[in-house]
């Protein structure tokens, strides 16, 4: 594996989720793997699953970590070219990640979606700079539109929880919240789960239907509770408008949910990357119910950058 930016860069999703879980058996088993190379995750946004899960992986495997935190901690970086920059920026990112290349043999970096320009944010307008400069491999721990170590864990607990013997349905939902949030996550899992051998389904409000670049051939169902009819998984995120990009329309309907809505499913296991707004994107009751997996979800973090720097090690080894 040369670089990690989606479910696009992994030769075979089955078998990936399988070392996840190999790992998780036995997270020490190669603690020397990465002996003598450094990691650095550079953060140009808050984090707190990706920060710890990516270090004590990083750890398991013996890698120096250096981490960033390059929003509060670096100079202020300048992202376009050509500039002259006589403003507030004060180092190019073209040359911060060039100094990258010296100390680090992996660099990983979180950046969100500026949810400013819409053109910026789909063509990737940080996490290009790192795959165009970069001389090491690159992974995203989330970039504008994607969230892929986050993926990559919500199929490790979707395979962990499931022993039935057809496919399970699972169910994006969105879910309400007080700003507009990017789609990043909503497209990834979108993404993987059209590579996982599952029934799948979107339910959103009418306006909030997410970039058919990856939605693709989903299923989209913009009244709720038929979508959660039979659930097995119901995933729950909220995203702003990708078409009136960045912008939330009102919603009329209730879309948090709530134990009455879990009764709609196939007692449905509920999932939810964190951080989360009780009792507003779900109830209490379904955060701290029997039904919640969030926190296995949380803990596979660890398991699914894990799997990933070990693909990455064996390459540079």
């Amino acid at each position: 594996m040369k670089n990690f930016t989606s479910v696009y860069d992994i030769d075979n999703l089955q078998e990936i989720i399988a070392k996840a879980l190999k790992i998780k058996e036995n997270p020490l088993e190669n603690p020397t793997k990465g002996k003598g190379k450094t990691i650095g995750l550079v953060f140009l946004n808050s984090s707190l699953r990706t920060r710890l899960s990516s270090q004590i992986a990083a750890q398991n495997l013996g890698l120096n970590v250096l981490t960033l935190n390059a929003a509060q901690e670096a100079w202020n970086l300048e992202f376009a070219d050509g500039t002259v920059m006589n403003g507030d920026t004060v180092e190019h990112i073209k040359d911060a990640i060039e100094v990258l290349n010296q100390y680090c043999d992996i660099i990983a970096v979180r950046c969100f979606a500026g949810m400013k320009s819409k053109e910026d944010d789909v063509n990737e307008s940080i996490l290009s700079q790192f795959l165009k400069h970069a001389k090491v491999p690159v992974i995203s721990l989330e970039s504008a539109t994607r969230h892929p170590l986050q993926s990559l864990a919500d199929c490790i607990t979707i395979t962990e929880n499931w022993t039935g013997n057809r496919k399970p349905k699972v169910v994006l939902t969105w879910a309400p919240h007080i700003k507009p949030i990017a789609q990043a996550v909503g497209n990834s899992f979108t993404e993987w789960m059209q590579q996982m051998d599952v029934d799948f389904v979107i339910a959103n409000p009418e306006g909030y239907d997410l970039d058919k670049n990856f939605t693709k051939d989903a299923k989209v169902i913009h009244n709720q509770d038929e979508a959660l009819k039979d659930a097995d998984f119901v995933y729950v995120k909220n995203w702003s408008s990708f078409e009136d990009y960045a912008t939330m329309s009102k919603v009329e309907e209730n879309w948090m949910l709530t134990n009455e809505k879990l009764e709609l499913t196939n007692n449905g296991k509920v999932m939810h990357c964190l951080p989360v707004r009780r009792n507003l994107e779900l109830s209490d009751e379904v955060m701290d119910g029997e039904n919640s997996i969030i926190y296995q979800q949380a803990k596979n973090r660890i398991f699914s950058a894990q799997a990933v720097f070990s693909e990455i090690l064996d390459d540079l080894n």
